[in-house]
Parts: C-alpha cells; sequence; structure tokens
C-alpha cells in the first residue's frame, strides 16, 4: 500500500518560454490532490512495462539523490534541480511536448494489491502491513487540450482548456522510481529526438542507468519461446502456454520474482530435449537470470489464458486449470482438428 509524504508540481510552458516553479509542497490535506496523488503513483509504481536499471557510476543524478535521501537538501529545493535539468534539456528536444513535472517521496509496502483495487480503496493512509520502501518518483505529465462546458446565467458557452493533466488511471510514459533503500530504479521513457540524435532523455541522459527488460517484456519472451517450441514439437500451445503463466504466477506468489529458465523446466519437465532447446532459445534472446515482478501486476498477466478457435470461439481458463487434468481436454484427431472438451461443469453462468 502507498502512503505520499511529500509531493510538488513544477509547470513547463514550452510555447511561451516560461518555467513556474513551485516553492511549496502539494497540500496533501486536500483531499482532490491527495487521491489524484496517490493514484498516479499507485499506477506507475505497478506497472508492468517498467524496465529495470541501476545506476551507472558517473551518474550525477545518483549522488545528488543520495545526499537528500540522507537529509542535506531539503524537498522542495532538491525538486528544483530536478525541474531546472529537464526544463534545459526538454527545451533541446527537437519535437517539445508540453508537460509538468510531478515530484514525490512516498513509502510503499509490498502488499499485493493491485493498482485497479487500490484505486477503489479509500483515498486516505493505507495500511501497512509488510515490508515498507521509501520510494522517490519523478514523473513527467503531459499537457493536452481539452474543452469544458461553462454555465451562466443566461447562456451555456463551451471553452477551451490548456492545462489539462492526465487522468489518475492514464498511461503516462516518461517516469522513474527510484528505491531509496537499494537503488534500484524502475522506468519507462520513449525515444526523442535532440538535435537529430536518438536517446531516451529519463534514463541515459537524466538517471544515466542501466536499462534491463520489463516483467511484461520477459513474459512475453518466455511465453512466445514456449509457443515456438510446441508447435515444432507438435504440442498443444495453449496447454504449454498456460502452463508457463502458472509457473510464472506460482514463482512471484512466493519470491516475487521470475527465473525464465526454471518456467521453461517447470513447463517441460519430462522432456528434456526441449527443455534444452528452451534453454538455448532463452540464451539466445539474452533473458536476464531474475526479472522483479509484483504480484498485482503478474496475476494481470497469468492468471488466465485466452484462447480464440478459427470458428470464432473464445474461451478463457484459469492458467494452471491445465495441470489439473479432469477440467480441461485437448484433443487432436486423426484429421488435425481439434477437439476441446469442458468438463466436471456443474452450473455455468451468463457473463
Amino acid at each position: 500500500m502507498l502512503r505520499v509524504s511529500k509531493a510538488i508540481l513544477h509547470v513547463f510552458d514550452f510555447e511561451t518560454g516560461t518555467k513556474h516553479f513551485s516553492d511549496t509542497a502539494l497540500d496533501l490535506e486536500d483531499r482532490q490532490t491527495r487521491s489524484y496523488v496517490q493514484r498516479r503513483l499507485r499506477k506507475i509504481t505497478s506497472n508492468p512495462e517498467s524496465r529495470h536499471g541501476e545506476f551507472a557510476e558517473k551518474s550525477n543524478f545518483a549522488g545528488g539523490l543520495q545526499e537528500y535521501a540522507h537529509g542535506d537538501f531539503g524537498f522542495v529545493e532538491f525538486s528544483a534541480q530536478i525541474a531546472q535539468w529537464f526544463w534545459e534539456n526538454l527545451r533541446k528536444v527537437d519535437e517539445t511536448e508540453q508537460c509538468d513535472l510531478l515530484v514525490a517521496d512516498y513509502l510503499n509496502t509490498d502488499a499485493a494489491t493491485s493498482a485497479d483495487t487500490a484505486d477503489e480503496a479509500s483515498d486516505g493512509d493505507d495500511a501497512f502491513d509488510g515490508d515498507t520502501r521509501r520510494l522517490f518518483a519523478i514523473v513527467l505529465l503531459p499537457r493536452k487540450q481539452a474543452f469544458v462546458h461553462d454555465v451562466s446565467a443566461t447562456s451555456n458557452e463551451i471553452l477551451r482548456q490548456d492545462a489539462t493533466l492526465p487522468s489518475p488511471t492514464q498511461k503516462v510514459d516518461t517516469y522513474a522510481v527510484i528505491d531509496l533503500g537499494t537503488g534500484s530504479i524502475d522506468f519507462h521513457d520513449h525515444e526523442r529526438l535532440m538535435a537529430g540524435q536518438a536517446c531516451h532523455i529519463m534514463s541515459e541522459l537524466f538517471l544515466q542507468c542501466s536499462s534491463e527488460a520489463s516483467s511484461q517484456e520477459v513474459i512475453s519472451e518466455v511465453t512466445g519461446i514456449v509457443q515456438e517450441l510446441a508447435e515444432e514439437y507438435n504440442l498443444e500451445p495453449a496447454v504449454e502456454v498456460s502452463r508457463a503463466k502458472a509457473a510464472v504466477a506460482a514463482a512471484v506468489e512466493v519470491h516475487e520474482t521470475v527465473d525464465p529458465v526454471n518456467v521453461g523446466r517447470q513447463v517441460f519437465e519430462d522432456r528434456p530435449e526441449i527443455c534444452e532447446r528452451y534453454e538455448a532459445r532463452a540464451a539466445e534472446k539474452h533473458l536476464p537470470e531474475e526479472v522483479p515482478v509484483k504480484r498485482g501486476p503478474a496475476g494481470r498477466m497469468t492468471r488466465s489464458h485466452k484462447i480464440r478457435t478459427d470458428t470464432g470461439i473464445e474461451i478463457t481458463f484459469p492458467s494452471e486449470m491445465t495441470n489439473h487434468p479432469g477440467f480441461l481436454e485437448f484433443t487432436r484427431e486423426s484429421d488435425g482438428r481439434m477437439t476441446i472438451s469442458i468438463k466436471n461443469v456443474a452450473h455455468i453462468e451468463n457473463r
């Protein structure tokens, strides 16, 4: 769960060439402000698309962050330094994007609560039961043009708003979340052009950190390798891929990490030749030995498996179901067609 200690918003206006840095932190006693910041931070903290990294030795920001964490800098002062860096460097981008900068210092536990569930919870301080991590977030919030109605005594008008922030549930594509205890980084960024040269402004220029595959990328690669091998060896891909998802879910539930090679060993444990091929392909794709995966996002990615037949029928079933005989059966007929049997059903609901 999540509790925001401090947050601040700095405003950039690249069209007019003006910046508006705040001298005070956001008022988190205000319910709407607190709700927006909490929900935004939940969204990025639990995003399975976040890549992972560690600071390079030459990273300038790492030293400043360490000093801030030790109390050598005030929050507002440190956030203004960050804002100044982004102001100067975003102006160099070939195609500037109107955006604001949200900086936050917050606490988060490892409780397995998904962002979707948490969004429905109270906007007050969340309960803390697990190991608490202190996190520092830097988020670029894109501003977009929007239209609102204006109601007066005699007429209603349509007005344009040029400073609309993304809703708390919308994705943002440039952010970093740093664990102040371990220095580990989760980040998301997109390629920008500066003087015609492609770069990632958050990870390469600001953080100066390594870039390792996201949880989603690794899981996608794992299931992709499993499907390829299942097809090559005339196995049923739907069964093998769902078993891979179930193996990922089981590993995350215990350790909140996934070992891609171990997933393959579990899926093909009785078929050593295929297992060996799996490990070779995992090495070819440079999959990490271990990737951190939070329980909430892992559940959304792996708890179920969906298939669609060439006749247009769609079936969604729990991934672990293929590990339990007697409920779901895939049978290949002599003519190459397939029969899917759903067994031991006592009741059917129309959804």
